[in-house]
C-alpha cells in the first residue's frame, strides 16, 4: 500500500467511527439484554410468547440485513455524501424514536400487546438494518490499509463494548429509580437512545470514504448473481458458520445475565457490578489482540479466545456458585470471547477482498449484509431458546424459582455458550484456510489488476 492510501486515516476518525458503535450499542444492547425480561415482566408476555417474539423479528431482520446490502451495492448515483454515510444520516433519528417505542407499555389486551411487541420490535431491527449495514460495510471504503483496518475494527469493538459496560451499568438503575418499572423501562431506554443518537451524528460527521469505484456503480448487479458470487467465498461461508455459534452463545449470555443474578444469586444489583468487571476485560482482550495477531496470526489469535471462553464458561457450570466466583469466570469468559469479537471485522473486510479476487466482483454491502444475516439468525436463536427453556422450566416471574427453573436458567448461561466456543475452536482451526500470507498475496494480485485496467 502505497503511503498516499494512508494519508486521510487520522486518530479522529478512527475514534469517531469507533464512536458509532458505542452509538449503535446504546440502542441495540438494550434490546439483547433487557427486552425479554421487560416482554415476561412489565409487558406481560408469556415466556414463550416473548422467545418468539425475537425469533421472528430477528429472522425479519436478517432478510432486512440483505435487502439493504444489495440496495447499498446497486446505488448509482453517489453524491457529495458518499455511497455508504447517507444511510447512516437519515436512520440515526428514526431509529432513537423505535428504540424508546419498544420500551413502551401500551394499555392493551395480551394480544394487543403481542402485536406490540411483534410490530415495534420489527420496525427498530429494520431501521437499525439501514443504519447499520451501511456502517459496518464501510470499512473496505475508508482504507485498503490492513493495518489500518484491524485499527478500525479495534475501535470498532472498542466502541461496541463502551457501550455495553455503559448500558450493562446504568439501565438498571434507571429503571429502578422509579416506583413503577415500566416508566423506568422507557425513561432508562429515552436516555440511552438519545445519547445514542449523538454519537451515531458524530460518527457521520468524521469518517470519510476514500475508496469508492463510482464508475463501478453503473453496473448493477442482480441478486442471484451477488449469491452465486458469495457462495464461492469459502472464508466468508465458514465466518458466518462460526458467527452463528458465537454470536449465539454470547447474546444468550447476555439476556440470561440478568435472570441468573436475580435469581441465582439473590441479587439483581450484581448485573452493573459484573457488567463493569467483566467488559473491563473485554477491553483487555481488545488491546492483546493487536499483539497476539503479530505473533500468532488472526486465525490461531481467534481459536485461542474459543478456547479461554470455553474453558471458562464450562467450568463455571461447577464452580460459579457465589457472587465472586462468578464475577471471576464470566471476567475470564468476556476476556476470551473479545479475541472473536474483535476480529470478526477484520475477517469480513478480508472476505470483500477475498471475493473480488475470486469473482472479479466487489460487493461490501453484500457480503457484509449476508454476514450480519447469520449474526441476526443467531440473535433469533438466542432470543428464542432462553424464552423456550424458561418456559419448560416452569419460571414464573417475579417469584422464587424451582430447582429446575435454575437449573435451566444455569445451564443456558454456562452449558449453552461454552459448548458452542468449542464447537467454534473447531470450525475455524479446522476449516478456515484464508492466511495471513495469503491474503497479503491475494491484496498483491487485486492491485495489479487495478493497474492494468488504469493503463
Amino acid at each position: 500500500m502505497g503511503a498516499g492510501l494512508n494519508k486521510g486515516i487520522t486518530l479522529k476518525e478512527k475514534i469517531s467511527y469507533g464512536l458509532g458503535d458505542v452509538g449503535n450499542n446504546f440502542l441495540f444492547d438494550m434490546g439483547q439484554i433487557y427486552l425479554l425480561k421487560f416482554y415476561t415482566d412489565s409487558l406481560g408476555l408469556p415466556a414463550t410468547t416473548a422467545g418468539l417474539v425475537f425469533l421472528v423479528t430477528k429472522l425479519w431482520d436478517g432478510f432486512a440485513d440483505l435487502a439493504v446490502g444489495t440496495w447499498i451495492d446497486n446505488r448509482k448515483n453517489i453524491g457529495k455524501r458518499g455511497k455508504f454515510r447517507p444511510f447512516m444520516l437519515y436512520a440515526a433519528l428514526p431509529l432513537s424514536l423505535m428504540t424508546v417505542v419498544s420500551f413502551t407499555t401500551p394499555d392493551f389486551d395480551l394480544t394487543g400487546r403481542t402485536v406490540w411487541a411483534f410490530a415495534t420490535y420489527m420496525t427498530f431491527g429494520t431501521v437499525y438494518s439501514i443504519f447499520n449495514i451501511p456502517y459496518g460495510s464501510m470499512i473496505p471504503a475508508m482504507t485498503r490499509n490492513t493495518v489500518e483496518r484491524s485499527d478500525l475494527a479495534s475501535m470498532r469493538w472498542a466502541g461496541a463494548n463502551t457501550g455495553l459496560l455503559l448500558t450493562t451499568v446504568g439501565f438498571m438503575p434507571i429503571v429502578t429509580a422509579f416506583d413503577n418499572m415500566q416508566t423506568g423501562y422507557t425513561v432508562a431506554a429515552a436516555v440511552f437512545a438519545f445519547a445514542g443518537l449523538a454519537l451515531q451524528l458524530t460518527c457521520y460527521a468524521n469518517v470519510k470514504e476514500r475508496h469508492v469505484d463510482v464508475k463501478r456503480q453503473k453496473e448493477q448487479i442482480s441478486l442471484k448473481v451477488g449469491f452465486a458470487s458469495i457462495f464461492r467465498n469459502m472464508p466468508l461461508l465458514v465466518l458466518c458458520l462460526v458467527n452463528l455459534f458465537t454470536f449465539s452463545a454470547f447474546n444468550v449470555k447476555l439476556a440470561v445475565q440478568v435472570y441468573y443474578c436475580q435469581y441465582s444469586l439473590n441479587d439483581i444489583n450484581i448485573v452493573p457490578y459484573m457488567g463493569f468487571f467483566s467488559i473491563l476485560c473485554v477491553f483487555i482482550g481488545v488491546a492483546f489482540v493487536p499483539l497476539s495477531v503479530r505473533r500468532t496470526g488472526k486465525k490461531m489469535t481467534y481459536v485461542l479466545g474459543c478456547l479461554i471462553w470455553a474453558i471458562a464458561d464450562l467450568s463455571a457450570w461447577f464452580l460459579a456458585n457465589d457472587t465472586f466466583d462468578f464475577i471471576v469466570l464470566s471476567c475470564v469468559a468476556f476476556f476470551g470471547s473479545s479475541f472473536i469479537n474483535t476480529l470478526n471485522w477484520v475477517f469480513v473486510s478480508d472476505a470483500v477482498e477475498f471475493g473480488e479476487w475470486k469473482t472479479g466482483k466487489r460487493l461490501e454491502g453484500l457480503v457484509y449484509s449476508f454476514f450480519t444475516f447469520f449474526r441476526k439468525f443467531s440473535q433469533a436463536i438466542a432470543g428464542f431458546i432462553p424464552g423456550v427453556v424458561l418456559a419448560v422450566a416452569g419460571y414464573i416471574p417475579n417469584q422464587e424459582q424451582t430447582s429446575a427453573a435454575l437449573t435451566g436458567i444455569r445451564g443456558l448461561m454456562f452449558i449453552y455458550p461454552g459448548v458452542l466456543a468449542v464447537a467454534t475452536f473447531i470450525v475455524m482451526l479446522f476449516c478456515y484456510k484464508l492466511s495471513d500470507k495469503r491474503y497479503n498475496e491475494i491484496i498483491g494480485e487485486l492491485a495489479q489488476r487495478r493497474n492494468r485496467k488504469v493503463q
